[in-house]
């Protein structure tokens, strides 16, 4: 079932992927941003050292991905590859690049 909507995404969908794996918290222990850009813009924070927290917010993170709504939308849904995005300029990375490495591990 393809995704639609980013903030069905981060509302829903994140949060449910998050609860099933609560190791990951542990594991990645930093703060991301996601900072949309579109017809959505928006900024979300995912707060992995308070449980793996997610919230609209425009908060200070260790890694911050900025990226158009519909080319996140298509990464989420296997469409378009992170890393060929990121190579293409369609993804942009800001801080901690070790931590944008482990975006597959909760988005995918």
């Amino acid at each position: 079932m393809a995704i639609e909507n980013i903030r069905e995404y981060f509302e829903s969908i994140l949060p449910g992927k998050l609860s099933e794996k609560p190791d990951l918290s542990e594991k990645i222990n930093a703060t991301y941003k996601f900072a949309i850009t579109g017809d959505e813009s928006t900024n979300w924070v995912v707060d992995f050292t308070a449980g793996g927290a997610v919230s609209e917010a425009d908060g200070d993170a260790a890694c911050t991905i900025t990226v158009n709504g519909s080319d996140f939308l298509d990464i989420i849904n296997g469409k378009l590859n992170g890393q060929m995005a990121f190579m293409t300029g369609k993804l942009k990375v800001a801080g901690d690049m070790g931590l944008a490495m482990k975006l597959g591990s909760f988005l995918g």
